[in-house]
């Protein structure tokens, strides 16, 4: 595939070096294109070095293979990163004063900005309104990550991690052209992911084999889509998905929290934690200690239903709400039980135990609609298992 690299004039320019090592070795063709001051930060020769491909800044080098035109014309993606406050104000109103503000007015493929910048520019009306002019346009634009930014500030702003930024470039060219990689742009998703914990004392806890991936994915697909994701993770040891806002629980009950005001912005929600249907009814102060007698026994008391909630009170119209089921014995017998009892649109039902589902990187599942269809998903890699359920999404939201 040939891909345009834009670089933006920020200090989170040294990350995109790790980016476009990451794309050349998946073996595509990369043309990076910096803004002139963008080469403050990184220099021509590191760019040319790293990608074998020359690295301009002006419209006025190699003028007759008019690459202010051709550049965009041929790449099958333009990814922009770092994406300053001032380039997407140049983007948004289609300027071309450099090579890249005028590559970006000729692609037409698909085009995907990763914005690095202060947390009070980020949330500027002027660039959020830049943000969203894109948005409108089709093209997918990330949430920034939260986290440390240049001298002591704290926030949202900060470019994601290289490897996050490259998950969404592959999942954005295995979408391909044709309006189909921004489908859920000017879409709200929640996605939760992970396992909960619910504390027997200060070092215990119940709790279950889910690693998050699974989730992740989603988030990922989603926000690759151009969708703006919040993801709610529990007890995850897994990178921020490039583009989504993380928040971060514990318990069943702190995801209870969390999800249901997030929802009442939400036009998806995507219920893909393992939560626990019990917690004990008392959590000790202090270490349960060892006494050489037997233990006292252990009285638990229901969570709160998440997904029954949040399906009850659907609250927006037309809002679509996918449950995950993890079953050991009838897949479709009990997977139909718990669409019915549970009142969502969707669920995802998989075999787990045994290696299967949880802690890996494939998946099997079925994806039971409330309508009486069913969409088999063979085993593969989770990603792909995310496409299918966004797919399914789309639709109902369309």
């Amino acid at each position: 595939m040939r891909i345009v690299l834009g670089v933006g004039a920020g200090i989170a320019a040294y990350k995109s070096c790790e980016f476009l090592r990451l794309l050349t070795e998946s073996g595509h063709r990369v043309r990076v294109v910096p803004t002139p001051d963008a080469l403050r930060f990184v220099g021509e020769a590191t760019w040319a070095a790293l990608s074998g491909e020359p690295a301009a800044s002006g419209v006025w080098e190699d003028v007759h293979d008019v690459p202010h035109v051709r550049l965009g014309q041929d790449a099958d993606l333009v990814f922009v990163a770092p994406a300053t406050a001032d380039l997407l104000a140049r983007a948004a109103a289609g300027m071309s004063d450099d090579l890249l503000t005028a590559v970006l007015l000729t692609a037409r493929c698909p085009v995907v900005f990763a914005p690095a910048m202060h947390t009070e520019m980020w949330q500027h009306p002027a660039t959020q309104a830049n943000v969203a002019v894109l948005r409108g346009r089709g093209a997918v634009v990330l949430e920034p990550a939260s986290g440390r930014l240049t001298g002591a500030d704290t926030g949202p702003g900060r470019l994601p991690e290289p490897a996050e930024l490259f998950a969404v470039a592959v999942r954005v060219l295995a979408r391909g052209a044709g309006g189909l990689a921004a489908d859920l742009s000017g879409r709200r998703v929640l996605v939760s992911a992970g396992g909960t914990r619910e504390e027997l004392d200060p070092v215990r806890f119940l709790g279950n084999w889910s690693s998050g991936r699974q989730g992740y994915a989603l988030a990922r697909a989603a926000a690759a889509r151009g969708a703006k994701v919040t993801l709610v993770s529990a007890n995850v040891a897994l990178d921020d998905p490039a583009g989504a806002e993380v928040v971060r629980v514990t318990s069943a009950r702190e995801m209870r929290d969390a999800m249901v005001p997030a929802a009442a912005e939400a036009d998806a929600v995507v219920m893909a934690a393992a939560v626990a249907d019990y917690r004990p009814e008392i959590r000790s102060d202090s270490k349960i200690k060892r006494t050489g007698a037997a233990p006292p026994p252990l009285r638990l008391v229901p969570n709160p239903d998440i997904l029954l909630e949040l399906s009850r009170a659907r609250a927006r119209p037309g809002q679509v709400i996918v449950g995950f089921g993890a079953e050991t014995g009838d897949l479709l017998a009990n997977g139909r039980a718990k669409l019915a009892a549970k009142g969502c649109d969707l669920l995802v039902v998989n075999q787990v135990g045994g290696g299967l589902a949880f802690g890996t990187a494939d998946n099997e599942a079925v994806v039971l609609a409330s309508d009486g269809g069913e969409t088999r998903v063979p085993r593969g890699p989770k990603e792909a298992l995310a496409e299918v359920v966004w797919d399914l999404v789309t639709s109902r939201l369309d």
